[in-house]
């Protein structure tokens, strides 16, 4: 009777700290990609690509073709980034393509059109803070969001997470789960990975390439969603509804939470990294705390 009551007040507990990170947006969703009040017309322009936005100056002449893209990807389509991989020799290149290309990593040349302060310094990303950022973060008011050019010389991608048709991922392998694999589509079908998607959830967004799953920047980004998260039952074992989120994540990423000891997000980077796992190492009985 004992342990029928704890284990209720347990999922009671769990609930209770679930809920309190639900609710809907307090500001526009779209955030930082506002743009300064210029909206969706600054990523999107609705005529004439980038010349349409009037930034358009390398020679790049099928802006607009494809998502209506209104920033100027000239400088950047055909360069190689070197991206840092998890020790020395495991690192990951990745040649940018343009809008003819068709395979998944057009949307890093997308995003790197205003997040690249190396080969496309014009765009209007300025590296400054958005979001209120939680105590636990200290006093800095800049954040790395221009890829390239961070303190350690123009050009140095090496301490940037690898994307790219060559940043695969596989079970029992980068990703260490005991998942499976079917075409490039990942499903954390295996028990562990069944217990950790109940336990947080599976939100990220792998890319399909040639029958492999591979990391872009829309993986763990939601370009449209800064703040918010929608958690259904399909994608997690969490209450479903509205959750708080930061740095457009996303999946549940709250590092603001005030819970001491929240491993919340550290569970989003375990989507990926199972070897890491409270579940792949023995802790069953650990959930997710908010």
């Amino acid at each position: 009777m004992k342990k029928v009551i704890l284990v209720t007040l347990t999922i009671l507990a769990f609930g209770m700290f679930a809920m309190a990170q639900m609710g809907g947006p307090t500001s526009d969703v779209l955030g930082a990609h506002l743009n300064y009040g210029r909206g969706c017309a600054a990523c999107h322009a609705p005529h004439s690509g980038a010349w349409g936005n009037g930034i358009n100056g390398s020679g790049d002449t099928t802006s607009g073709d494809v998502a209506l893209w209104g920033q100027d990807v000239g400088n950047l389509v055909g360069k190689t980034l070197l991206f840092g991989g998890t020790g020395p020799g495991h690192n990951y290149s990745e040649t940018l393509i343009g809008f003819t290309g068709s395979t998944p990593d057009l949307n890093i040349t997308l995003c790197l059109s205003c997040h690249d302060g190396n080969y496309a310094q014009g765009a209007m990303m300025r590296n400054q803070v958005y979001e209120s950022l939680p105590p636990t973060y200290g006093t800095k008011n800049v954040i790395p969001t221009l890829l390239g050019k961070d303190g350690n010389g123009t050009g140095d991608y090496l301490n940037d997470h690898p994307v790219g048709l060559n940043a695969a991922v596989s079970c029992g392998g980068t990703y260490d789960w005991d998942c499976t694999e079917t075409n490039g589509v990942i499903n954390m079908n295996g028990p562990k990975s069944s217990e950790f998607k109940v336990n947080y959830g599976f939100f990220v967004s792998l890319s399909a390439y040639n029958n492999t799953a591979v990391v872009t920047c829309t993986t763990c980004h939601n370009q449209h969603l800064m703040n918010v998260v929608k958690v259904t039952a399909s994608k997690s074992g969490l209450p479903p509804g509205i959750y708080k989120t930061m740095f457009f994540i996303r999946a549940p990423y709250n590092p603001g939470s005030g819970t001491a000891g929240s491993n919340q997000t550290a569970q989003f980077c375990r989507q990926c990294h199972g070897g890491e796992a409270n579940e792949m190492n023995g802790g069953d009985a650990i959930p997710t705390t908010f």
